[in-house]
């Protein structure tokens, strides 16, 4: 059975935060909620970890793991950013994007696209996310939490516990977080691609939402 922590969503009380980042750092698989929908994460380093993900999700090796950063400095340690993108991640971070870049040899390959090389990076804009990363002082290798044969993320504290309390080590109940997904923008080659338009506005990036 999974753990569950229910955390004020404005005020995480820290000693609860403390105990879920203790479990994620020995190896427990988490749900915590986001500034998008919920997700499910762990360790970095973990590769049982990963492989447990890819089950719950239903994916294959060929899906983006996102990468939570508390900031762009952590970015720019798993990730090719020069001077242009750094310019756009600022302007659009902390916030609700996903972006797909060239990661660097900080990374196991096993978390990168099999053949891209690439993975998603995100600093969000949620208290108790943010002060999960805290805790930890580490990223978290994460996915947003949509189960199989889904189109929306789970965003129900009491429907996921139902659901996931078997397979999950860790719960963060910060209530209903909105089941909206993150802006997916795609920078390298020189090139910044929409890949999917969510919850991050596309101004800052020129861009527009396809037709």
């Amino acid at each position: 059975m999974a753990e569950c922590f229910a955390v004020h969503p404005k005020n995480p009380q820290p000693r609860l935060i403390d105990r879920a980042a203790e479990l994620v750092r020995k190896g427990g698989l988490a749900v915590f909620p986001t500034d998008s929908a919920y997700a499910l994460g762990g360790h970095l380093g973990d590769a049982a970890l990963l492989e447990r993900i890819r089950r719950i999700r239903g994916v294959d090796e060929r899906h983006h793991f996102t990468l939570m950063c508390r900031d762009l400095s952590e970015i720019a340690t798993y990730a090719r950013v020069d001077n242009a993108q750094y310019r756009l991640l600022k302007a659009a971070t902390p916030g609700p994007y996903t972006f797909i870049l060239e990661g660097t040899k900080e990374l196991p390959r096993r978390v990168l696209h099999p053949k891209k090389k690439t993975i998603g990076l995100r600093v969000p804009d949620h208290p108790v996310t943010r002060a999960l990363l805290a805790a930890l002082d580490e990223p978290i290798l994460c996915s947003t939490l949509i189960l199989p044969g889904e189109n929306e993320p789970l965003a129900d504290p009491e429907e996921i516990r139902a659901r996931l309390d078997p397979v999950v080590d860790v719960i963060i109940d910060a209530g209903p977080c909105g089941s909206g997904m993150t802006t997916v923008i795609e920078l390298v080659g020189g090139q910044i691609t929409l890949l999917r338009a969510g919850k991050g506005p596309l101004e800052p990036f020129g861009l527009t939402t396809p037709d």
